[in-house]
């Protein structure tokens, strides 16, 4: 009789430890616990720890409370700026309501990631392609609340969308990067326009500078040729200096106070005398025989008559005089040849006395011949 109440207790016991077993469950600390009774949603949501069900009776189902890193796949779209892009996302979730993420949903993890891959598409095509390069943070925002409306109803609340990477096609790329260089190119041009006109007041203050002292220049002239020396080249550079231009410009300005090419003015005769010849142009040397002759002439003539006016030379240079009329030997004793004026002669001076009436005067730059 003992030893069957024995086997009894231990056949209990045994049964206690087997139900036990069966009806325990454990739910971690990120997870919460949903029991179904007989397939009906019971009220009290099982915390974190020991619990106990009734083996073939409730269901319990453990629900993670943990924020999900979810990627979503990459989707192509066509952008309103008519652009084909490749963009893929990433979405953080967590579940807030245990229950309803068993009881309204099928697959709370499903549901929202084709939720995210609709919405990132309908995204593409409400936005251009600068918005989807640069201003990602309000597509974000937009993302966020597409999803996040029909997640509430699911117990699962959206924390953040990211977008991750937008693929653009080849010409795409080649265009934006040439767009990209023009810009570097044109604010490069504009930087080297600046530094040009910075470098341009300060060397004309430099030139201001220099110009009061000329030997600045000279200084600056050789700290350039030490800088070219200095490189070890075999042709040495020297600037032609500027000084020397000018002292060559000023060498050929002319000296005389008429202009160039101007006709010489010819002074007025007294009333009475006949008038000076010109000079002309082409005229031939005067020959001494000749110049003997007008002397002779002159001399036959009376002091009282008015004398004339030589005409100027117009440039200085060898004398050269028109020649004058012959007239008859005085005697005609032969008299010796005189000597013809030297070129380089200086001309008469003004003061002079002119050649008598009737008669050619001398010509300027020569002295007159004395007779034998």
């Amino acid at each position: 009789m003992v030893q069957v109440l024995l086997t009894a207790l231990v056949v209990v016991v045994l049964a206690g430890v087997a139900y036990t077993v069966a009806a325990a469950r454990v739910v971690k600390q990120y997870e919460r616990g949903v029991v179904l009774r007989f397939g009906r949603l019971r009220n009290d949501v099982r915390g974190p720890g020991f619990t106990m069900v009734l083996p073939g009776v409730d269901r319990l189902r453990k629900v993670n409370m943990q924020i999900v890193t979810m990627p979503v796949p990459a989707q192509d779209g066509i952008t309103r700026d008519n652009v084909t892009v490749r963009v893929d996302a990433v979405i953080y979730f967590k579940v807030v309501d245990a229950s309803s993420a068993v009881v309204e949903v099928e697959d709370y993890r499903f549901a929202v990631s084709q939720m995210a891959q609709t919405s990132l598409r309908s995204i593409i095509g409400k936005s251009d392609l600068d918005d989807l390069l640069s201003n990602r943070e309000k597509l974000n925002q937009g993302l966020e609340l597409m999803i996040d409306s029909p997640a509430v109803g699911w117990g699962v609340q959206i924390d953040r969308v990211e977008i991750k990477d937008v693929s653009l096609p080849e010409t795409m790329k080649r265009s934006m990067a040439r767009q990209a260089e023009a810009d570097r190119e044109r604010r490069a041009r504009v930087i080297n326009a600046d530094a040009e006109l910075q470098a341009s007041k300060k060397l004309s203050q430099a030139a201001a500078e220099m110009s009061s002292q000329p030997a600045a220049l000279q200084l600056r002239l050789l700290q350039t040729v030490v800088a070219v020396a200095a490189e070890k080249n075999s042709t040495l550079v020297l600037p032609f200096p500027v000084e020397l231009l000018r002292f060559l410009e000023r060498a050929q300005q002319p000296t005389a106070p008429e202009a160039v090419g101007s006709p010489p003015q010819v002074p007025k005769a007294p009333a009475g005398t006949a008038p000076p010849v010109e000079p002309a142009e082409s005229a031939e040397p005067v020959e001494p025989t000749e110049v003997a002759d007008a002397v002779e002439s002159a001399e036959a003539v009376p002091s009282s008559a008015a004398p004339a006016t030589p005409a100027p030379s117009s440039a200085p240079g060898p004398a050269r005089t028109a020649p004058a009329p012959k007239q008859a030997p005085a005697a005609a004793s032969p008299r010796p040849r005189p000597r013809p004026a030297p070129t380089g002669s200086k001309p008469a001076p003004t003061g002079s006395k002119p050649a008598p009436n009737g008669s050619k005067p001398a010509p300027n730059g020569s002295k007159p011949l004395a007779r034998h």
